[in-house]
């Protein structure tokens, strides 16, 4: 099955390059890599560059509109309506994933099945100590390193690093009681059922968008697996001047009202109206 890695950014080049370097580390490779690019500039820009000139073995795509304020949910439905892939994968710019992540997720995910899992959050201090070099010797994934930089204060955390053997992690997979919330960060889907329900609605901004999408795949009768302790997932820490509580307020609203009905359809997304 063809594959695309989509990998959303908006003025973070430095995330942005530690992030590709751990794209460069996946044993399974993505078919493609989308960078869906929320307006960022020319810094954003030379860091892409870079990196394709780096690794011409992998094929990358760069996808600008221009800088609106907040909307993610517009430059990833156009990365999803160019894309010729089957199955995507969704990580945001800002995150480190681990060698296996990639794999992990085209083994999960079907038609009619999207796959989900959670994130390690580093703090500020945490997230301006990691290098290019930590991220490609696995250090910002070992247990002691994210212990001693506060990352694990809780057991769930713990078993996000993948304590034990994949088989083990994946029965606690199947256990967890979490629920199936699509997490924008750390997700898959089937590329035909994202347009079935017609991609991100556009008119939520941040806060809620990729949950509201995974509950109209779920009334779609597209249903979540977790990959919550088998694809371990950091997250760098950066600041969000965008968040509007108003907004956010109003986006659970509209959250609330799609888990109570049976619509999965858009009019405001990859096709409008």
């Amino acid at each position: 099955m063809r594959s695309e890695l989509i990998l959303s950014t908006y003025n973070n080049p430095r995330s942005l390059a530690l992030c590709l370097e751990s794209v460069a580390c996946q044993r399974v490779r993505p078919g493609s890599i989308c960078i869906a690019d929320d307006g960022s500039g020319p810094e954003t820009k030379a860091v892409i560059d870079a990196f394709a000139a780096a690794h011409p073995e992998l094929t990358v795509r760069h996808l600008w509109h221009e800088d609106r304020g907040f909307e993610k949910g517009a430059i990833l439905n156009k990365a999803i309506a160019s894309s010729e892939a089957e199955v995507i994968v969704f990580i945001d710019g800002d995150v480190l994933i681990h060698p296996d992540f990639v794999g992990r997720h085209l083994a999960l995910t079907r038609p009619g099945r999207f796959a989900t899992g959670s994130l390690i959050r580093l703090d500020a201090e945490a997230t301006a100590a990691v290098t290019p070099e930590l991220v490609r010797d696995g250090t910002v994934f070992d247990r002691r390193w994210l212990s001693e930089n506060r990352a694990i204060r809780k057991l769930s955390t713990w078993l996000k690093t993948r304590p034990f053997p994949v088989p083990v992690m994946a029965v606690l997979d199947r256990l967890s009681p979490v629920t199936r919330a699509l997490c924008g960060a750390n997700a898959s889907v089937w590329r035909a059922d994202l347009l079935k329900i017609n991609g991100y609605d556009e008119t939520i901004k941040y806060g809620g968008q990729d949950k509201h999408l995974g509950v109209r795949l779920n009334n779609a009768g597209v249903k979540g697996v977790h990959l919550r302790y088998t694809a371990p997932l950091v997250h760098l820490d950066h600041p969000r001047a965008y968040a509007d509580p108003e907004k956010m307020r109003r986006h659970k609203a509209l959250i609330r009202a799609a888990r109570k009905s049976d619509v999965f359809w858009t009019p405001d997304g990859i096709a409008k109206g």
